[in-house]
């Protein structure tokens, strides 16, 4: 949802309406999909901490979502932004590493860019409400 969808909805009911999640939730599953490649299974550190962070950028939405304030969900949503940086790095890295196709990476990043910039809008609302 845009922003300004949020601004005129009465209540989220779940953090799965959120925009920001569902497209960490895109990007958690394109990176599982990328560390299921050939040249990604003997590297089960640098597999490992790829999903980690890619999982904490959408978890994070949702543990945030249930907190009992808007400071909380806001740090939450800076805990998921923190992650997507996280993301955003090792892809780079094992993009040239020959890791991650120049394909994937431009669609993950795609993905992550998107979700960072819906992430920090609601934050950007969240804080008109504090």
């Amino acid at each position: 949802m845009k922003v300004e969808n949020v601004l005129m909805m009465a209540k989220i009911e779940s953090f799965e309406e959120l925009d920001c999640w569902k497209s960490s939730k895109e990007l958690t599953i394109l990176i599982y999909d990328i560390c299921e490649s050939e040249k990604f299974k003997t590297e089960f550190f640098a597999k490992d901490q790829l999903k980690r962070a890619a999982l904490s950028s959408m978890n994070n939405i949702a543990e945030g979502f249930g907190r009992f304030s808007n400071k909380e969900f806001i740090r939450f949503l800076n805990f998921s932004t923190a992650s997507l940086d996280e993301v955003h790095s090792m892809i780079l890295l094992y993009s040239e590493l020959g890791y991650i196709s120049d394909m994937d990476k431009i669609r993950a990043i795609e993905i992550l860019k998107k979700s960072k910039h819906q992430t920090l809008a609601f934050i950007k609302y969240l804080r008109t409400k504090l």
